[in-house]
């Protein structure tokens, strides 16, 4: 079969066999007036432009800069991050919860895969899989290894359990070397795994 998707490609087609079944999936739910073309535009636009994790990442990053929003998005996510112009419709309260030297906090759905989409766009595979969803809870310190974490074992890790009403957001700690960085600099380097704290901050500075 890979010979196959090779051939295609010589005859200058740059889309996968999966881009072109969903390509060819949308064109008859069209044709068959179930999907409106101009409407599904406009949701891969609102995650190309206004949802995903570099949403979340440019709070972090305003969080790190402004001890202010960091103190309010503490208190109240929900409020804070609407201060931005950002309004959550998914589930009524987002709660962030913040990184230190002594707590390491990582999130989890246990029932399903609640997660707040619209800062970190959509949760991926891993997320929703049942291995990492009865792990987290039970095994956190080797799920964390699995992706490539180690921490202090004097470090405490919490485990937040999202649920359709209310979702998490983790507020890593910002990397030692990134003094007199600017925002833009600052949201480069955050990742989606550290606001879901499988992950850390990338302290290498962008170019």
């Amino acid at each position: 079969m890979a010979h196959d998707h090779d051939h295609d490609h010589d005859h200058g087609s740059e889309l996968s066999e999966t881009q072109l079944r969903v390509r060819a999936l949308e064109t008859v739910l069209a044709e068959k007036g179930y999907l409106d073309p101009a409407a599904l535009d406009a949701i891969i636009e609102a995650y190309e432009t206004k949802i995903g994790p570099h949403v979340g990442a440019r709070v972090i990053a305003k969080a790190w800069l402004d001890p202010e929003f960091k103190k309010a998005l503490l208190a109240d996510a929900t409020k804070a991050i609407g201060t931005l112009g950002h309004i959550s419709r998914v589930g009524d309260h987002l709660v962030a919860i913040e990184n230190t030297p002594k707590t390491h906090n990582m999130v989890v759905c246990t029932l399903c895969s609640c997660y707040p989409w619209e800062m970190l766009g959509l949760p991926p595979v891993w997320y929703k899989a049942a291995p990492y969803r009865s792990r987290a809870v039970k095994d956190p310190r080797g799920v964390l290894s699995d992706f490539g974490v180690t921490l202090p074992k004097d470090m405490e890790i919490r485990v937040w359990d999202s649920t359709a009403e209310t979702r998490f957001i983790v507020v890593p700690m910002r990397p030692a070397g990134t003094e007199g960085w600017n925002e833009d600099q600052l949201t480069e380097i955050v990742t989606r795994d550290s606001m879901i704290g499988t992950g850390l901050p990338e302290a290498k500075r962008p170019a």
